[in-house]
């Protein structure tokens, strides 16, 4: 197949972002309504989100070093049927396992083929080095327009239709993904007098040897488990002080639209600055950010200018993380490397979603999950001052 034009592939794989992560950040929304009528808690809810996250965490380096070897066009079209049908089944489901089985474990597995991985190892491949972070910045921003769009209007129909009915009007929105497919179809070839010859089992050995590798892996842990905590509990956090629902489902969707600048802010700064100190200063201000929040009294006011900023922050660690590792090892490879790095995000945002519940009904808050945060924060700024973001000298050498 033909090899789709840069703009082509950015302005699909931006699309298929923003449908699929629009969709998933929603998800915390239906708590209330299927936590009462399916008489499941806060813990169980979490853990089927938590199942989710981490079952996305291990499919992906499988899932991208599909896509690296047969393109990214077919594992797109069959992660968007799934889904399609995982939220079939969560409408349908009548249980707590039934939840776990469709919105953890189906979907879980259905986002590795539609997510950022598969999607910015397919624009890595045709935009040049020197532009790369800006253009994951706008691939991530798409997720973050899914979901300033999605969420106010899964909102409404909640109120409107009930949970079940809104649960289907979102997998026709995800059906439409299965057609944007055809535009990051096809594996574009990597030159090569840019990058030597490897095996996907010689790529794992190398990275494996590597120390900044496994900070970058340590890094990505804590921004799975706060945007996890945020994006499930916080609507709930804000009932719990007396807030209406409405101000949540507005919080969430200014994450969204503040994330659009921040993504797009940080992919501009990866072409510019060290990738390692920027997402250092990144995890900083978050961590501050926390604290402030935490200072003042929980109003409508102090709940949405937390959102703003926190949205600001929220995916800026894409571009930046994805680019150091395209920038390390290149991008033969980028798609499964830059997995294994999301698997330990999505581990953290397995704790991030699960913990966070399970704390709240053994303690009646989520105080002490704001405390693992803050501290979170601190160790993430720490681990990426050491990183080495240099190419790795054998590549510079067989190129």
């Amino acid at each position: 197949m033909k090899p789709r034009s840069p703009w082509t592939v950015i302005v699909c794989a931006a699309a298929i972002v923003t449908l699929a992560m629009g969709v998933r950040q929603s998800f915390g929304l239906f708590l209330p309504q299927m936590g009462s009528a399916l008489s499941i808690s806060r813990a169980d809810f979490g853990l089927a989100l938590a199942i989710q996250n981490l079952a996305l965490g291990v499919a992906q380096p499988w899932v991208g070093a599909l896509a690296d070897r047969h393109g990214a066009g077919r594992i797109t079209l069959a992660g968007a049927v799934l889904y399609v049908l995982g939220l079939i089944g969560a409408a349908q489901a009548g249980s707590a396992l039934g939840i776990h089985l469709t919105l953890g474990l189906m979907i879980g597995l259905a986002m590795s083929g539609i997510t950022f991985t598969v999607m910015l190892g397919a624009v890595g491949r045709v935009v040049a080095p020197e532009k790369r972070g800006t253009a994951f910045g706008i691939v991530t921003a798409g997720g973050s327009l899914g979901q300033f769009l999605v969420i106010p209007g899964a909102q409404l129909m909640l109120g409107e239709i009930g949970y079940r009915m809104t649960l289907i009007a979102l997998a026709g929105l995800i059906a439409i993904a299965a057609v944007l497919a055809i535009g990051v179809a096809g594996k574009p070839a990597v030159p090569a007098s840019s990058e030597p010859a490897q095996s996907a089992r010689e790529a794992l050995r190398e990275a494996a040897g590597v120390r900044s590798y496994w900070l970058i892996v340590a890094g990505f842990f804590v921004c799975g488990f706060q945007i996890a905590f945020i994006a499930t509990h916080f609507p709930a956090y804000l009932v719990d002080r007396g807030i209406a629902p409405s101000v949540g489902a507005s919080a969430l969707a200014l994450v969204g639209l503040f994330n659009i600048f921040g993504s797009w802010f940080f992919g501009m700064a990866a072409d510019r600055w060290p990738k390692h100190y920027a997402l250092s200063a990144l995890y900083g201000a978050r961590g501050l950010l926390f604290v402030t929040f935490l200072a003042f009294p929980v109003t409508p006011f102090t709940a949405l200018a937390f959102a703003a900023a926190i949205g600001f922050l929220w995916l800026g660690t894409v571009p930046l993380t994805n680019g150091l590792v395209s920038q390390i090892f290149g991008v033969r490879h980028l798609s499964m490397l830059g997995g294994i790095v999301f698997l330990s995000h999505q581990v953290g945002a397995f704790f991030g979603a699960w913990m966070a519940g399970w704390l709240f009904d053994m303690m009646g808050s989520y105080d002490a999950t704001w405390a693992v945060s803050i501290a979170l924060s601190l160790m993430a700024a720490v681990v990426h001052l050491p990183i080495r973001d240099a190419p790795l000298v054998r590549r510079t050498a067989l190129a």
